[in-house]
């Protein structure tokens, strides 16, 4: 099973590229975490923000290629990391690919929400959305590590 952030947006600082890779690169082979940024529509001062998501929806539902779709919105489950961890386990049994989908400035489409098997809010507090990228790959270490008994996530 592979695990897969779509983020919209390419142009993100190079600490959280560092941040991301830090979470991904401790993930086992038989579950990489893998980024895939799709590229932020152009915006102009007269842009119709509403077909802007869409098209950012289109191709986030397009990279996601199939994949059980979670949609990060702010709307979402806030589950503890016991709880995130039995959902991973559940993904690792179901031997489907997983799509974690990261809108824009101005989230996910509604489709994208509606459509996600899982809606998942990982605070109730506003994050930068390239933060996101981190936040969800340290959680799915932490998760993984959970499962497996590693010391890695102490109570």
């Amino acid at each position: 099973m592979r695990l897969r952030l779509i983020a919209i947006g390419t142009k993100v600082p190079t600490w959280i590229h560092s941040g991301f890779r830090e979470y991904a690169d401790r993930m086992p082979r038989e579950c990489p975490l893998d980024l895939v940024e799709v590229a932020l529509p152009k915006r102009g001062k007269r842009a119709n923000i509403q077909k802007l998501v869409e098209l950012e929806a289109e191709r986030l539902l397009k990279a996601a290629n199939g994949a059980r779709i979670v949609a990060l919105d702010e709307r979402g489950r806030q589950p503890d990391t016991r709880e995130f961890g039995r959902w991973l386990n559940a993904w690792l049994v179901g031997h489907r690919d997983v799509a974690f989908l990261v809108g824009g400035p101005d989230g996910l489409a509604s489709h994208c929400v509606e459509s996600a098997e899982t809606v998942w809010s990982l605070s109730r507090l506003t994050l930068p959305h390239a933060l996101v990228r981190v936040l969800v790959a340290e959680q799915c270490y932490r998760a993984l590590s959970l499962l497996r008994g590693h010391p890695y996530h102490r109570e």
